[in-house]
């Protein structure tokens, strides 16, 4: 078994700014307002510029333009702010590892639907802090970067030995090194000191067993473990649709949507959000897939 302390040690994880941590600092204490919030932002003009370009976005469609960060932070709330914050702070500071078919683009595309699909699930389960879900699912994925850096002949293996995701990019680590990429994510979690709660949701993202029966007491847990079974853009087909329905179908919920209604709005949510991240919109929806993979099926 591969040592991944040694690992991630040796991988010199840099750190987060000072900024998001002083974020997550004040996040922690219910007693902070928007004025006391906003002063580390304002102290870093390229984070200032940043969240005002997403709170200007079309996602929140604000009829007119918001120029004050403490206004942001009262229209949109900390948790998104200090959220926003924290992506942008991990996506700085993630390599770009050549590594055969790894695209860290397509990483970013498949974090962003995740997170949106995870907000909106996180709601349907009745979950209080939705934003957790949303920052959770964002950054599941977070370490493969880092991996694929660290060792990249044995990741351009595992990449390709996926095909076409018939075979879980994890269960491929776990034969190969003992654990995965979301072991890994969850230990640069605490590294990072991050929420204990938080490096959990990201560690156990692929348990979607585990949540299925712990849903109730856990619906932001369960709510990233759905986003995992969501299809990577890279794949041609949705592997994991039929375990994603049939796990959907399974939750009772008072007014859940149709598994449909919930993609639609996670592909209309993608293409508000993306351009603020600087993304691009895949080819191939989720809706898409959803889709091809019924027209198959009959």
């Amino acid at each position: 078994m591969v040592d991944l302390n040694r690992v991630i040690a040796g991988a010199q994880l840099p750190a987060l700014p000072q900024s998001a941590i002083r974020l997550l600092e004040l996040s922690q204490n219910p007693e902070i307002g928007a004025a006391e919030f906003a002063a580390p932002i304002e102290a870093d003009p390229g984070l200032t510029g940043q969240v005002l370009k997403f709170v200007n976005s079309s996602y929140f469609g604000f009829s007119r333009e918001i120029s004050s960060v403490k206004l942001a932070i009262s229209l949109v709330g900390m948790r998104t702010i200090k959220n926003f914050a924290l992506w942008s702070a991990v996506f700085s500071l993630m390599p770009n590892p050549k590594c055969g078919p790894f695209e860290l683009k397509t990483l970013w595309q498949d974090s962003l639907r995740r997170a949106l699909f995870s907000r909106d699930m996180a709601r349907v389960l009745g979950a209080k802090e939705c934003e957790e879900a949303f920052a959770a699912a964002l950054l599941q994925d977070m370490a493969v970067p880092i991996l694929a850096k660290e060792s990249p002949q044995v990741y351009v293996k595992l990449l390709e030995a996926r095909s076409e995701g018939r075979l879980r990019l994890s269960i491929l680590e776990q034969r190969v090194f003992g654990w995965t990429h979301a072991t890994a994510a969850g230990l640069m979690a605490r590294t990072w000191n991050l929420p204990d709660a938080f490096a959990r949701l990201v560690e156990r993202h692929q348990e979607i067993d585990y949540w299925m029966t712990q849903g109730a007491h856990d619906p932001l847990g369960l709510a990233v473990a759905l986003s995992a079974l969501l299809p990577p853009v890279v794949d041609s087909v949705w592997q994991e649709r039929s375990v994603f329905l049939d796990c959907y179908a399974r939750i009772d919920r008072p007014g859940k949507p149709e598994a449909e209604e919930l993609l639609a709005a996670v592909d209309t949510g993608f293409s508000e959000f993306a351009p603020v991240l600087k993304l691009s919109t895949p080819a191939k929806s989720i809706l898409d897939f959803l889709h091809e993979e019924s027209v198959a099926a009959s």
